[in-house]
Formats: C-alpha cells, sequence, structure tokens
C-alpha cells in the first residue's frame, strides 16, 4: 500500500499523477496552471523546470504532504543516457539534460519541502510510456490482464521505441529502437519543414496529409524501413528535394499537402509492420499503445481496421504527460499496488456549483442557473452560437472530452470555419464530434466506443450533410463518445440537441485560442469567453449568456 507521486519533466509537457494504493487518485498538466503551451519547450537547459504546481495541486487534492509520499517516480532514468559520466562539457547539450536528470532528487526536495531525495526513483522513459498502457488500460489492468505493448515517440533516453508483452502486471520486453533511428523524429523533421513547430503541430500535418496525394511515398520507402528484429531503420531525408520549405507565416501548397500524406502514409505503414511482428511473436490478442506517435488518430485507426488484434486501446495522455502516470503506477506494482486502471481522463481540477457562482460575482457578470442547464445549452447551440462548456475535473491529456470543451452546431458546414477563426487555427484542420455512446455506430463506422477522440471515423453516407461541419475533406472525422454513467449532463446535452436538431451530435473542439493551452480554472474560461465571440458560457450549473445572443 503505497502513495507515489509521478514526475514528467525532461522533455516536454511536463506533468504530475499520484497514485495511491493502486488506484489513479489526480493528473495534471502543468502548462494548465502556467498557461503556457506545452509548459515548456524540449530543450536540454529546460531539463530542471519541474511540474512545481501542478504535483502540488495533486498532494493537496488528496490530503497528503510531500512528507507523506512514499516515492516519487521520475519518468527518465539518467543512468541510461550517460556514458560520459555526466560532465556538461563533453557531450555538450545531451550531456547537460542528463546532469539535470540526475539531479532532480533534490530539484525536487527543494519544489516540494519535505521530501526525502532519497525516495526518488528513476522509471526508463519508454517503460514508464508503457506502464502507462497496460497498466492503466481497464481490460489489461487486473489480475490476468495480457496484451501486447507498442511504444513510439521522439526519444527517450536511448531509444525511440519500445516493443513488449504485459502479462498479469509484468512488461516483458522483446524489442527496442536506438538512436538516432526514431519514427517519432521522422515525423517531427517532416513538421518542422512543412512550417509547424516540432515537437508540437504534429496533428497539423495529420490534418493537412488528408489534402495531399502520397507521390512521395517511394522515396520515403526506401528511406523509412522496418528490420527482421522488430525494429526499424531511418536514414537522412533531404527534404528540400521533395518539397520546397514552408515559412511559419507561408500559405501551404499542394506539394506540401503531397508531403504530408507521405508522410503520414509510410507512417501508417510502418506501425502496420511493426504492429503485425508484435503479433507474431507474442499472440496476444489485444495491443495497448503509448508515446507521442500514438496520438496519430489516423494511424491508430488504420492499425485498428487492418492490425492482427482484436482491439487496440491508446492512453489519453500518450505524449510525454502521460509518463507522470505510467512512472508512478509502475513504482506502485513494485510496492506490491494493483488498481483498476484508467476508467476516465477527467482526473484534474474541479470546483464546487458554490465556488463557481463566486467566481462569476467577482468578474461582475449577470448569470443565471436553469432548471437544466444541458438544455438550456442545447438551445443555445441549436440557435447556432457557440457555447464554452466547463464542467467537472478538467481532461488529462491533450484532448478536450467535453470537461473543457467549446461546443457548437455541426449542422451548418460554415461553423468549422467560424470555429477555426475564434481559435485562430489554420483552415485545413477539422473540428470534432462528439455523439451518445449507444448512437455513434448509427452515424460513424470505426472503431467504437471512442471515449478519448484517439481514433478517426468514417462519417456515413446518410449522415454527412446533417453534420457538414465535422466532416473531413476525405469524409472522416475524429470521434468522442460519451457514456451516460460517466457524462450524464453532456449526454442530456445531446439528448437535447437530437430533438432540436434531429442529431445528437455536437462539435467539440477544445476551449481555448491558439497558442494557449485548454482552460483549466474558471478565471481562464472567463478570459477566452470575455476576449473571443463566444455566445454564452456554461460553468458547472450557471449559465452566462452574452448580451443580444442567443434564446432568452
Amino acid at each position: 500500500m503505497a502513495r507515489v507521486l509521478g514526475i514528467n519533466a525532461v522533455f516536454h509537457d511536463p506533468a504530475a499523477a499520484l497514485v495511491v494504493d493502486g488506484a489513479i487518485v489526480a493528473a495534471a498538466e502543468e502548462e494548465r496552471f502556467t498557461r503556457r503551451k506545452h509548459g515548456k519547450r524540449p530543450v536540454p537547459f529546460s531539463t530542471w523546470e519541474l511540474p512545481e504546481r501542478a504535483a502540488a495541486w495533486c498532494l493537496a487534492h488528496a490530503g497528503l504532504e510531500p512528507a507523506g509520499l512514499d516515492a516519487v517516480a521520475y519518468s527518465y532514468d539518467p543512468a541510461l543516457a550517460a556514458p560520459d559520466g555526466g560532465d556538461p562539457t563533453a557531450g555538450g547539450w545531451e550531456a547537460l539534460r542528463t546532469l539535470y536528470a540526475r539531479r532532480a532528487p533534490r530539484f525536487l526536495a527543494t519544489a516540494l519541502p519535505g521530501l526525502d531525495p532519497a525516495r526518488v526513483r528513476f522509471v526508463p522513459h519508454h517503460v514508464a510510456h508503457a506502464a502507462s498502457a497496460y497498466l492503466a488500460a481497464p481490460h489489461v489492468a487486473g489480475p490476468g490482464g495480457s496484451a501486447a505493448v507498442l511504444v513510439l515517440d521522439g526519444r527517450g533516453e536511448r531509444v525511440s521505441y519500445l516493443a513488449g508483452h504485459a502479462v498479469g502486471g509484468k512488461l516483458r520486453v522483446h524489442a527496442l529502437q536506438s538512436l538516432p533511428h526514431s519514427l517519432g523524429l521522422f515525423y517531427e523533421e517532416a513538421t518542422e519543414h512543412l512550417g509547424f513547430l516540432r515537437s508540437s503541430d504534429e496533428y497539423k500535418v495529420m490534418a493537412l496529409a488528408a489534402y495531399g496525394e502520397p507521390r512521395f511515398l517511394a522515396t520515403l520507402r526506401a528511406a523509412v524501413q522496418p528490420d527482421r528484429d522488430g525494429g526499424f531503420t531511418v536514414a537522412p531525408i533531404d527534404w528540400a528535394a521533395l518539397a520546397p520549405r514552408r515559412r511559419p507565416d507561408e500559405d501551404w501548397r499542394p506539394v506540401h499537402a503531397d508531403l504530408a500524406a507521405s508522410v503520414q502514409r509510410r507512417l501508417e505503414e510502418m506501425l502496420l509492420a511493426l504492429a503485425r511482428w508484435l503479433h507474431t511473436r507474442t499472440g496476444a490478442r489485444h495491443l495497448v499503445m503509448a508515446g507521442g506517435v500514438a496520438l496519430n488518430c489516423v494511424a491508430n485507426s488504420r492499425l485498428a481496421a487492418e492490425g492482427p488484434f482484436e482491439s487496440v486501446w491508446v492512453q489519453p495522455a500518450a505524449g510525454d504527460a502521460g509518463t507522470a502516470l505510467g512512472a508512478a503506477l509502475w513504482v506502485a506494482r513494485l510496492f506490491g499496488d494493483r488498481g483498476p486502471g484508467m476508467t476516465t481522463a477527467a482526473l484534474g481540477r474541479e470546483w464546487s456549483d458554490d465556488a463557481l457562482a463566486a467566481r462569476l460575482r467577482a468578474a461582475a457578470l449577470p448569470f443565471e442557473r436553469p432548471p437544466d442547464i444541458a438544455r438550456a445549452v442545447a438551445e443555445i447551440v441549436a440557435a447556432d452560437e457557440v457555447v464554452g462548456w466547463f464542467q467537472g475535473r478538467s481532461e488529462y491529456g491533450p484532448r478536450a472530452l467535453g470537461h473543457r470543451s467549446l461546443l457548437a452546431n455541426p449542422a451548418r458546414a460554415a461553423n468549422l470555419e467560424r470555429l477555426n477563426a475564434i481559435k485562430g487555427r489554420e483552415s485545413f484542420r477539422p473540428v470534432a464530434p462528439v455523439v451518445v455512446a449507444e448512437r455513434a455506430a448509427e452515424i460513424f463506422a470505426g472503431p467504437l466506443p471512442s471515449p478519448y477522440m484517439l481514433f478517426t471515423h468514417e462519417v456515413r453516407p446518410a449522415w454527412r450533410a446533417r453534420i457538414l461541419a465535422v466532416v473531413h475533406v476525405d469524409g472522416s472525422a475524429r470521434v468522442q463518445t460519451v457514456d451516460r454513467a460517466e457524462a450524464p449532463r453532456l449526454a442530456r446535452l445531446l439528448d437535447h440537441l437530437d430533438t432540436l436538431t434531429g442529431a445528437p451530435v455536437a462539435i467539440n473542439t477544445s476551449f481555448n485560442t491558439a497558442g494557449r493551452p485548454m482552460v483549466d480554472d474558471p478565471r481562464d474560461a472567463l478570459e477566452c469567453f470575455g476576449a473571443a465571440p463566444i455566445g454564452a458560457l456554461a460553468l458547472g450549473p450557471w449559465l452566462v449568456r452574452r448580451p443580444g445572443r442567443g434564446p432568452a
């Protein structure tokens, strides 16, 4: 029986997670507190920056003091990364990162007064990713659970990929891929060449790919290849020979979309090859995934459709933020603790109804408490207004899942352009639909249920004209399904929308504007509401209407 705090801090998306007696109690990303997107940039000299506020909140939420922790699990093992002994003059920036990571116990003891630095345990980066999947997936976390495990990202200490088999809470590693070969870095390089921010904007490449043709695929197939041992090689690529480098302020051209399509297609092919090798090696029926590459929902869907596994489960915080949870679960397992897994991504902060009302009064805003906030918001959405929806605990991971969302009517195609304008996003990026789980198969074809918005689905032809705003150029949509037991208020809203519009579907996009993290605190929601042309704001049971807009 142990109290374990997990910490991710080395690269980007610093986060903290708390596991008590094997159960996931809290998890949060530092960006939600500091309002700095991704928490920090992924550079070696930022390694010392810890998720201090996220960690402090996790402990406060559970009523714990740092001295009461049995362990702190740090999702990086500097002993695996520093052949030079940590001398910052011997290996350039990489050695500085290693030196900072080795000093993490001291940094943590300073950030969390009362913590014994001897209680800090280093967990290898890809092991933490793996644990965030197989120790969190509800159907695997139990005593008899079994699954193949696939971890792909940019890099860890010295590897970029792990393939293994989890049985009864124990992991057997079958393959590792050493750097510099990395599918994550391959995609990051393409992201940067296409004018986006690497280690941040890879999802934009995925969206842009739908507008192109993979005419550079032969070149990328020659450069990126699987090997016989379950790994792969990535040769240097002359990106400029394929497409001209795009400046961030420059419009994209068809050649850029073609490059994006080629990169995306090769990634999908590689995932299929790796999954087939792993299935042959393990014979497992189920696959669980983590690592930043696992956030590529288009690749995930192809893997689910064409791969050898009966099911694919992806950690909702698959990026580096999720390693805080994975590291905590891994160390808790060493203490003998076993929990129920991850049944929700709503693991962050929440406020009582009274606390929300106090924030609204402090903001001097007129507000009301409708008899049914779900019905009131459905009426506003049906009347074609955008609503900020702030409910319950905030989400862990990069997807808005109906807790910190902007909701709108999917029936009008113009609402895609409208929401992209509100948020300051590129016009080629799609918005996602949210639907009650029991109606999802009627409207969408693909892996269901899909509670974490990590797969794309084909919109069935009969429904495309009815929910135009959420249909991407290739006929797909990144679906979130809503379980009534977990999110009854959102499910009621969708029921009311069905009555009002004939579709139990809403647009669900993250409650933020470009370059800013999702709102987390009510103050964040009020600031965004005040700065953006949003028709109404629902804070818990309270409703704020913008004067002169939306049905009264």
